[in-house]
């Protein structure tokens, strides 16, 4: 197999489009029938940077449609199968796609990038471009076209950077990856130690073009070949210009698989000492972070007590096997210092236990029953601790986390706060939950201690002013309790750029007005109810 990466001069001055752009076509117009794989780089219709969305959308409508004819047209002159990135509108909006093009010229593939770059999707009153990145959250795998007994894969730009994609794309069985890139701020050393990384890691090899810099930056270029054993086969830099190799795909690297053992790929040996318990969340089973997922939402008060006890593990599973956008769930402690799951402040109503709850230790905390006062199918349930809601969880919902006190004033012993923060970092958790809390001495405290944890005003004593209250605080979100609340605190919310929750709906029509009048997040003890509401 003959392989072209073509690498085309790159600007930052945006009146240089036309000029960049002729580079690129004129690289594509000395390829020749010899060639089996052309491949060209990221935004192949934007040619140069744009300082604005508005330069973004003239770029994309005077390069878009004849960079495609143009690699169309490469791909039947040369008989090669072509790789070129570009603007794809699909019905949710326009994405950054690379087209596989087959020697007939026609599109046989396209691959979305799976992780668009901050300035990709933001809005563009945000100073974004405003692309569709939803088909991000959805469940998937490995993009692979394969083209002639050739399999392909894909990654993009800021893909590089997810190396724990890597291990689900060797499984795929891939010969070839196909990077359409920028990456501009990164030093060769890097890109190039990247590129090894990723081949030895996927037995696969690498076609990665890029944009050059100019001939002296020491960063970004770096088009270049890679083989599955990690070697680089030719890395053009920052010249301009194309980087051509004739390899054989089929060639792949072994070793032995631990010292004495039979010869495997690299992924094969890897694959048989995992232990998922040690990385961080992964996986189809992980939700979007709080910060990017949509609203509204129906959060689900203490998981869905219609069908376990509340603040139980039964009822938080039920509540997220029937797609609770949140959970809310409430924490008290133990005379010994543990964090336990529980609204009341008392044992009497939910357990076999009287009293106060921080007046046992967890292990007299778990020999009372939590299950029997909820129905005979739940006898013998225990209380659960704040770690065991983590350990099963941690990323799979957004958790509304309400710290309770024992009034709305005094300050909360910083050991516990410590606690409950430690834990919420140690199972990776920080963008996946907010603190909830009436008590604003507490608000302070979690903010000075952990400030990158969303919080969450409650109602406390003084439910009327919990907006001024949020603003003074800085905090995140408010929790209305009604009937304390009216269209103006929320919309100064709003103003302020506050999430409004509302405590609480069981009553669909209610919930309905509620979302008329803005508000972001309902909770509700009737999650299936409630939920089917929304669109």
């Amino acid at each position: 197999m003959k392989v072209c990466v073509i690498q085309p001069a790159y600007s930052f001055a945006y009146e240089d489009a036309e000029k960049c752009f002729e580079c690129t076509t004129t690289l594509m117009e000395q390829c020749d029938d010899s060639m089996d794989v052309i491949v060209l780089p990221e935004y192949c219709d934007v040619p140069t940077v744009v300082h604005n969305a508005a330069e973004f959308e003239d770029s994309v409508s005077r390069f878009n449609k004849r960079i495609i004819d143009k690699a169309m047209e490469t791909a039947i002159r040369c008989r090669a199968i072509v790789f070129v990135n570009a603007i794809h509108q699909t019905e949710k909006g326009k994405r950054n796609t690379t087209f596989a093009i087959n020697r007939q010229g026609r599109v046989v593939g396209r691959y979305y990038k799976a992780h668009p770059a901050p300035i990709e999707f933001e809005t563009v009153a945000e100073g974004g471009r405003g692309m569709d990145a939803s088909y991000c959250y959805e469940v998937s795998e490995p993009y692979v076209v394969e083209i002639e007994g050739v399999r392909y894969a894909f990654l993009t730009c800021y893909d590089f950077y997810f190396y724990e994609s890597f291990a689900a794309m060797a499984r795929m069985q891939v010969d070839v990856i196909i990077g359409c890139s920028h990456q501009r701020s990164d030093r060769h050393s890097i890109l190039e130690t990247s590129a090894s990384y990723l081949c030895y890691q996927t037995n696969a090899y690498l076609f990665r073009s890029s944009v050059s810099l100019g001939a002296d930056s020491e960063v970004g270029g770096c088009s270049l070949i890679a083989a599955p054993d990690g070697k680089v086969l030719g890395n053009l830099k920052n010249d301009v210009g194309m980087l051509i190799r004739e390899i054989d795909v089929r060639q792949k690297y072994y070793k032995p698989a631990g010292f004495g053992r039979p010869l495997a790929a690299h992924y094969e040996y890897i694959e048989e000492g995992r232990h998922p318990q040690n990385y961080r969340p992964g996986g189809s089973a992980i939700c979007v972070h709080d910060a990017r997922l949509p609203y509204p939402r129906i959060c689900a008060h203490r998981g869905l007590g219609t069908v376990a006890p509340e603040n139980s593990m039964p009822a938080f599973a039920c509540a997220i096997a029937l797609g609770a956008q949140e959970i809310e769930f409430d924490l008290w402690w133990t005379k010994d210092g543990e964090i336990v799951s529980c609204h009341d402040s008392t044992l009497d109503r939910i357990s076999t236990g009287t009293g106060n709850v921080y007046d046992y230790t967890l292990q007299e905390l778990k020999q009372l029953d939590f299950g029997v006062k909820y129905g005979e199918n739940f006898k013998g349930l225990s209380i659960v601790t704040f770690e065991e809601i983590l350990k099963k969880f941690s990323c799979h919902i957004i958790m509304n986390i309400h710290i309770k006190t024992c009034d709305n004033v005094s300050a909360y012993e910083a050991g516990l706060l410590q606690k409950i923060v430690s834990l919420i970092r140690r199972y990776d958790s920080v963008k996946h939950v907010y603190l909830t809390s009436g008590n604003d001495t507490l608000l302070y405290q979690a903010k000075k201690l952990a400030p990158e944890i969303a919080l969450c005003c409650g109602g406390g004593n003084d439910p009327w002013g919990i907006v001024e209250r949020a603003i003074a605080i800085g905090c995140q979100k408010v929790q209305l309790y009604k009937p304390y609340f009216n269209q103006e605190m929320i919309d100064k919310a709003h103003e302020h750029g506050i999430i409004c929750n509302v405590f609480w709906s069981d009553d669909p029509q209610e919930a309905r007005q509620f979302l008329n009048m803005g508000i972001d997040t309902i909770l509700t003890n009737e999650y299936l109810k409630v939920s089917q509401i929304l669109p």
